[in-house]
């Protein structure tokens, strides 16, 4: 006897994004299960930030379907795009937070006080709850000795370090990784994909945007292949890296490794 597929957590179907005449997302169909650690990967350009950016709706999507374990966020129903009130989405928001590139912490605001901000004025958690969450969570991701420290007071994998876990401290259903690793220094990059795979390990469903190929191989249990506004082929990273379908991820599987 099979056990249960594992349940969907967000679903998009037909997703499409447009600036002016120009079409970055041709309607995009993505599943990620409960639990799962997604990759996307794919050339620049490929659309792949832009959906990200959508799916969290810090862009307007022009068309297609959203929904997190089965609350509809975005419908189109063919004479236009309806999205969800603001209430609804900065719930979804919470239950799907972004770690950026480029970290976003607040520049203001202590390690402590940035991990601790969203459970504190989103979702309404006590202070002192607050605090102790926050400090756990500094623990887990190495940065327990740097609570009092500002932004401009540590280096870049720290601050990711501090994004992570910041991302954690909302207790998300799903957390949304753009090019994580992509603003570091080589010799950082190692330590931030040791925390997100610790994270894998602890069955944390994750959507990440990737171009470190042998993490996408090693940790996925789903890779997604992105070309042109589509999501062109996905499997997991066997399939994909090693049995491509279509000619262009094997173009691009002959690239990376050339």
């Amino acid at each position: 006897m099979t056990g249960a597929a594992p349940e969907p957590v967000l679903v998009a179907r037909g997703l499409r994004k447009n600036y002016g005449a120009v079409q970055v997302l041709a309607g995009v169909d993505l599943t990620v299960a409960r639990g799962e650690v997604a990759c996307l990967i794919g050339p620049s350009g490929g659309g792949k930030s832009t959906l990200l950016r959508c799916l969290n709706f810090l862009e307007r999507p022009s068309g297609g379907t959203i929904s997190i374990f089965g609350e509809m966020l975005c419908q189109d129903d063919g004479a236009g795009v309806h999205i969800a009130p603001e209430r609804i989405l900065r719930r979804a928001r919470s239950r799907m937070p972004m770690v950026f590139q480029h970290f976003n912490l607040f520049s203001h605001r202590t390690v402590l006080q940035n991990v601790m901000e969203g459970p504190v004025t989103v979702l309404g958690l006590d202070r002192d709850a607050a605090i102790e969450r926050a400090r756990s969570l500094l623990r887990d991701v190495g940065m327990a000795d740097r609570e009092d420290h500002y932004p401009d007071q540590i280096s870049g994998g720290q601050k990711q370090r501090v994004a992570i876990a910041r991302a954690l401290a909302m207790a998300p259903s799903v957390i949304l990784f753009d090019e994580p690793t992509s603003a570091l220094d080589p010799q950082l990059v190692k330590g931030i994909l040791g925390v997100i795979n610790d994270l894998a390990q602890q069955g944390i469903t994750m959507l990440i945007v990737t171009h470190e190929m042998k993490f996408a191989r090693d940790v996925a249990d789903r890779v997604h292949f992105c070309d042109g506004g589509r999501i062109v082929e996905s499997g997991c990273p066997d399939d994909i890296f090693q049995r491509p379908r279509s000619a262009r991820l094997a173009d691009f599987v002959r690239s990376i490794h050339e």
